[in-house]
């Protein structure tokens, strides 16, 4: 057995260069400890290459198989490489950096998916789409081939979010057969090395706006007598929490204006005296302060939002933002701090006239009707100007690098 070592180009986070072969497919599978079907899903894979006509080849992506995985792909007609670093990304990856054809099909080699069936996928690759995804929904799902939490809540769930999130046209986020251009997906530098890689895929290719179509696909029972690698609510969590990371717009900015927003208007409501909703039901001073709370909330949620999309900009961790660019890539530290400080004057000078108010009346019991109510407003600005001004100064020193 030859397991073929990864070139130092196939290692590092990204190619220096796309490199073109005389191969049009690779049909790309992970493998860790797959002996049970690593041969029924290569003859497929090589029979479904004879049969289309396809230049192509299968590949293998051994991530430290121990029961001799590599030597029984080798004797099928595969190509094995050797991925060093642990995790279904890692593997994944260093197939993709190691892969001699143009367009790369992958899939698992648990023989969950049928790789006898991959006409539809390249043919949307020729017509020029840069992923293609698959959908197990619409093709198909056989009996006893996705666990019901995953069938009813997982895949359903994190799919939602990530249409939500990013709107990606896409009903099955996870399904793990999929199709792409391997250059364009060596461009979007993915680093992710477990599951969450699948989210990673979808999501970058979204946000770099590649051209991305689904076709249906089948799933049955794997053929495997070991447990999956997959761990349903870790595995579950890391990809929610990629979705998160990578949209602050709907993590911070999107809840925090909005809590702004009632935060603003019922402090204004409230900033001369009690409203009667209906005649039972009357709000007052006790309501102003937790819009006060809101405003405070809101302002926090907001700027935080602001940072980590201006630094996700920066780094290059996120592309630009169209709509956000002029202002988050404008916070320069002395506006922000003009704005702050005419906010902070007011609202000391607010807080200035109803101690003074107070002090008036010989520093006796505070009434809400006109100390109090000033004073929360006043203090509520002075908190609001002190997190703008400490937002300024973060924003300035994410540009100390450059």
């Amino acid at each position: 057995m030859a397991v073929v070592p990864m070139t130092a180009s196939e290692t590092g986070n990204a190619p220096s260069a796309i490199e073109t072969t005389s191969l049009e497919l690779t049909i790309l599978m992970p493998c860790l400890n797959e002996a049970e079907t690593i041969e029924i899903c290569v003859r497929k894979a090589k029979s479904w290459l004879d049969a289309s006509g396809v230049s192509g080849e299968v590949l293998i992506a051994d991530n430290g198989s121990r029961d001799g995985s590599q030597a029984l792909a080798e004797a099928c007609g595969a190509r094995v490489i050797a991925v060093p670093e642990k995790g279904y990304g890692a593997a994944l990856m260093g197939g993709i950096r190691g892969a001699r054809g143009k367009y790369v099909i992958m899939g698992d080699a648990d023989d969950s998916y049928d790789f006898s069936r991959l006409d539809a996928f390249v043919d949307q690759l020729q017509d020029g789409a840069d992923l293609v995804m698959g959908n197990r929904f619409k093709g198909g799902i056989a009996k006893g081939a996705m666990p019901p939490l995953h069938y009813w809540l997982g895949n359903p769930v994190l799919s939602f979010i990530g249409r939500l999130l990013f709107n990606i046209p896409v009903g099955d986020f996870h399904c793990g057969l999929r199709g792409f251009n391997r250059a364009s997906i060596l461009a979007l530098g993915l680093k992710s090395p477990g599951m969450e890689f699948a989210s990673e895929m979808v999501v970058k290719a979204s946000l770099a706006q590649l051209t991305m179509t689904e076709v249906p696909t089948t799933l049955k029972p794997d053929g495997r007598s070991r447990p999956p690698h997959l761990k349903t609510w870790r595995d579950g969590w890391r990809h929610l929490r990629f979705l998160l990371l990578h949209s602050p717009k709907w993590v911070f900015i999107y809840p925090g204006l909005l809590l702004l927003a009632l935060g603003i208007f019922t402090s204004i409501l409230l900033s001369h005296g009690a409203v009667d909703i209906t005649p039972a039901v009357q709000i007052d001073i006790h309501t102003l302060v937790v819009a006060c709370f809101l405003v405070v909330i809101g302002t926090q949620l907001v700027m935080f939002g602001a940072l980590a999309r201006r630094y996700a900009m920066i780094e290059g961790v996120l592309p630009d933002a169209s709509s956000f660019k002029k202002i988050l890539l404008g916070m320069e530290l002395e506006p922000i701090l003009r704005v702050a400080g005419v906010i902070f004057f007011l609202g000391a000078l607010g807080a200035g006239v109803a101690v003074s108010r107070w002090a008036g009346s010989g520093f006796g019991p505070i009434v809400y009707n006109d100390v109090m109510r000033m004073l929360v407003i006043s203090l509520t600005a002075v908190t609001v100007a002190v997190q703008l001004g400490a937002a300024g100064v973060l924003a300035s020193m994410l540009n100390l690098r450059r």
